[in-house]
């Protein structure tokens, strides 16, 4: 499926080829943190189908528990997070799209949760707490 996407403020764009079927969330404790919420929404794209259209992220890496460095590009100017992939190695890139720069997010149901020991317990309880159709 053919995606496209862009950051906040729109200084960044790009587009994805993607399997809908490679949508996970994930509850570790760093997407918790990188993302400023208690876990994260990705689409996996392979390096080859993913481009950027229009300007530069800014990339931070992170080091995991396992030593493994992860590259997490984000807007300089708005903050957005549009993806993270492999800092090093020579083997073929992998970009995890983040889903709510997605213009077609709608159309992405999670098929995988990870991390799970990290999730916030109350989560399961959102269907049971009262709902605003906007801000009031």
């Amino acid at each position: 499926m053919k995606i496209d996407g862009q950051c906040h403020c729109g200084a960044i764009t790009y587009e994805a080829e993607v399997d809908p079927e490679h949508t996970t969330i994930c509850h570790c404790a760093d997407c918790q943190t990188l993302s400023g919420t208690v876990f994260r929404t990705s689409i996996r794209a392979d390096g080859d189908k993913f481009r950027m259209l229009k300007g530069e992220p800014k990339v931070y890496v992170k080091t995991g528990d396992s030593g493994a460095k992860r590259a997490q590009a984000f807007c300089a100017n708005c903050g957005s997070p549009i993806y993270a992939t492999a800092a090093e190695g020579d083997g073929p890139k992998i970009y995890n799209i983040r889903a709510g720069t997605v213009r077609q997010r709608d159309q992405f149901v999670p098929k995988l949760q990870i991390w799970c020991r990290s999730e916030q317990q109350w989560l399961p309880r959102l269907g049971s707490i009262r709902k605003l159709e906007k801000q009031s």
